[in-house]
């Protein structure tokens, strides 16, 4: 079957420009909302738990979720479910251990939370280091992918279409901030939900709607190995370490800390992760389906002939089942996809660069609101044009393997400074610095020396570090350097202040702390 991806699809750009209408009308709404700090990055922390589950859910499933995943699952088989059930379980990892604590705990970063009993200068620079670091290859990812879907739905120039995408995404974050944001993810969701629900039903439907049968003929094609492990990972420390990553490295992912802030208090971010877990869910079962269905009715070799990650496998197996027309809802949908997810980034680097760094560092928690709000949007420029810049820098580069790296390193710069700060007396300020600093530097050097590097992209015959995911060793490595440095240089105000966190973080911050509290905390 010739495919009609690479030429301008009319009913792609169609729904394209319906969606950036919509979504632009919507901005203009929210931007009329949008006059203080507080509205900028937590949207008046007025959302509800329903709307932020569907908003997480849009956050989350990115582009690597759909076109990603359905193509890991096409051309590997049965290992692509490693990705589905590693971000999947991360769920209730943020709902058992962070999302009540850090709704209680913070105001608009997860280094809030880390810098709430300790010195907030050393801890602010280190959390915003490693949050920028997870934003801006997650940002690369992003970019990468919405490049190439607009350059095959419009036929224009790869830089082209990546300026596009950031000045479409600026709009949204600059003028309706997390109103605006929060909304475009709702859209997204529910369009994503329903366009993914649509095309597998049509994909069973084809195999009497039993997903059996979808399997049968996909071990028929390509053989019984198809549906077994070992293929896209083969060695079980490896495995482990990417499971790790995906585990633990939602729970470090900064613009899904930061949608705990938007809901009005603990029990809605507890709700919010109900509904988020159950989207996330049913869409990462669809996207199976999807994979197993792209093998069989569009096949690996076609697959891999419009792009060689397999990351148009979706959308090709749209058009297999339903012509040019679903093709185009289906590229849309990704697109919006995309950049629901950019702008959640965007929004979340921008919060690390004023929040903590211009007010927190540079200027000691004495700025005004208009200034805040001044150089958030300042700040929010500079993220996309640096968006942009990767995106063009990194053209061709594998989208899932971006991901993955932001992911290894939010398990490891971030997840165990923040879990140590809300469950360990005796965790300090030189802690959880060096505990960041250690996750950061160690992810970014094994990924660089490891075989996914050294092999599959310089070509080289073998590699200094085994495991293609360094995530088991840098996170290990992160929580033992965090406690070690805790233990060697004691921190007796961090400790004292620690009972006054435990309640705060079970009892909300009207009923734990007394007058003052703040101003002291500020202090540091």
């Amino acid at each position: 079957m010739e495919s009609s991806l690479g030429k301008p699809n009319a009913t792609a750009i169609a729904f394209f420009f319906v969606f950036i209408v919509a979504t632009l009308a919507i901005t203009g709404w929210a931007a009329r909302r949008t006059k203080t700090t507080s509205e900028f990055f937590t949207a008046g922390s007025k959302v509800t738990g329903f709307q932020n589950g569907l908003a997480l859910a849009g956050d989350f499933m990115s582009a690597a979720s759909f076109l990603g995943i359905a193509g890991l699952v096409a051309s590997s088989g049965f290992d692509g479910l490693i990705y589905s059930v590693g971000w999947l379980v991360g769920w209730p990892v943020v709902t058992f251990l962070v999302a009540e604590p850090l709704r209680n705990l913070g105001k608009y970063t997860f280094a809030d939370v880390v810098a709430f009993r300790m010195r907030q200068t050393p801890v602010r620079i280190a959390s915003a280091i490693g949050g920028l670091t997870v934003v801006s290859f997650y940002l690369i990812a992003q970019m990468v992918g919405a490049g190439s879907l607009v350059t095959l739905l419009f036929g224009l120039p790869y830089e082209v279409a990546v300026v596009a995408v950031g000045v479409v995404m600026l709009a949204y974050v600059l003028f309706g901030g997390m109103i605006a944001t929060t909304w475009v993810q709702i859209v997204k969701a529910i369009l994503l939900l329903g366009g993914a629900t649509a095309l597998a039903v049509i994909v069973l439907a084809k195999f009497e709607m039993s997903p059996v049968r979808l399997f049968a003929a996909a071990a028929d094609r390509y053989g019984p190995e198809v549906l077994a492990p070992g293929k896209l990972v083969s060695k079980p420390l490896d495995t482990v370490s990417l499971g790790l990553a995906l585990m633990f490295g939602t729970s470090g992912l900064p613009h899904i800390l930061m949608r705990f802030y938007t809901v009005p208090n603990a029990r809605a971010a507890r709700s919010s992760v109900l509904y988020a877990t159950g989207f996330i869910g049913l869409f990462y079962l669809i996207t199976f389906i999807l994979g197993f269905g792209a093998a069989v009715l569009v096949g690996r070799d076609a697959i891999k002939a419009v792009d060689k990650g397999g990351n148009m496998a979706a959308p090709l197996l749209a058009e297999a089942v339903g012509g040019t027309a679903f093709l185009g809802f289906i590229s849309a949908v990704a697109f919006a996809t995309i950049l629901a997810v950019v702008a959640g980034l965007t929004l979340s680097g921008a919060a690390a660069l004023s929040h903590d760094l211009w007010v927190h560092v540079v200027k000691r928690g004495k700025a005004d609101e208009r200034e805040q709000l001044a150089v958030a949007r300042v700040a929010t420029v500079l993220l996309a044009v640096l968006a942009i810049a990767l995106g063009i820098v990194f053209k061709g580069q594998n989208v899932a393997f971006m991901v993955g790296l932001a992911f290894a390193i939010a398990a490891s710069a971030n997840f165990p400074a923040l879990l140590l700060s809300m469950i360990w007396r005796r965790f300090t300020t030189l802690g959880a610095v060096w505990s960041m600093a250690t996750g950061t530097l160690s992810a970014i050097v094994l990924i660089a020396l490891s075989p996914t590097i050294q092999i599959d992209i310089l070509g080289r015959a073998t590699a200094p570090f085994p495991l293609k995911n360094p995530a088991v060793v840098t996170m290990t490595l992160a929580f033992v350097v965090g406690v070690v440095v805790s233990l060697l240089r004691p921190e007796p105000d961090a400790a004292r202040k620690f009972a006054g966190v435990a309640r705060r973080m079970h009892l909300g911050p009207e009923q734990s702390e007394p007058p003052g509290a703040d101003r002291e905390r500020g202090a540091g």
